[in-house]
């Protein structure tokens, strides 16, 4: 399984047979090149919120993919048919939910409806949680928000212990903070045999599972 980073939470998820783009949100337009993806079979949405879902991106992924299979909320639907986008609440084929619900941001706003995504029986992607209570092999942990801290997200890894941890929604650190957090993250996971992969954007990686 070859995953790719582009920026926060959206991730690029291919094997062999399928493709899968996870969140791909208003942080991470800039650094996803539509032109540069061959192939695109699903696009996940785990939420509302607009560093998850861009609805100018989606349309774009559309317009060149347009048998792809979009997956997100009753909320999220709504939101794209606007635009004239499809999509479906509805798992696809290899695919299940599981309860991830969205952490508490009140005042700020309520929390949006949202649905964790088990992809292929290999990836867990929680959207905005840290409140969810089991993972695949492995998992995309959020690991810094103005809903949670890195301290609880690496607390969970340790308790659901997965094979491999992949960090996301992070834009909100500058590079060094990243890079000092990501070596704390590998070196207490691998303390546990949890493989913590220090993902920098548009760079792939390998995964056996």
């Amino acid at each position: 399984m070859k995953i790719t980073k582009f920026i926060h939470s959206c991730l690029l998820v291919e094997t062999s047979d399928r493709v899968a783009l996870f969140d791909p949100g208003v942080m991470s337009a800039a650094a996803l090149s539509v032109d540069q993806i061959n192939r695109l079979d699903d696009i996940f949405i785990t939420h509302i919120h607009a560093d998850h879902v861009d609805t100018q991106l989606i349309a774009k992924l559309v317009d060149k993919f347009p048998d792809v299979r979009i997956t997100s909320t009753p909320e999220v639907i709504s939101k794209l048919k606007k635009a004239g986008i499809v999509a479906s609440d509805k798992p696809p084929e290899g695919v299940s939910f599981f309860d991830s619900p969205h952490e508490d941001v009140k005042p700020l706003a309520e929390p949006p409806q949202q649905i964790g995504v088990n992809y292929l029986d290999a990836l867990s992607h929680p959207g905005d949680s840290h409140s969810f209570n089991g993972t695949k092999a492995i998992m995309a942990l959020p690991v810094t928000a103005p809903w949670g801290t890195s301290i609880r997200a690496i607390n969970l890894a340790l308790e659901l212990k997965p094979q491999h941890v992949l960090p996301i929604h992070d834009w909100h650190w500058r590079d060094e903070a990243r890079e000092q957090t990501y070596n704390t993250f590998e070196r207490i996971l691998s303390e546990q045999n949890i493989t913590f992969h220090k993902l920098q954007t548009g760079i792939p990686v390998d995964i056996d599972v």
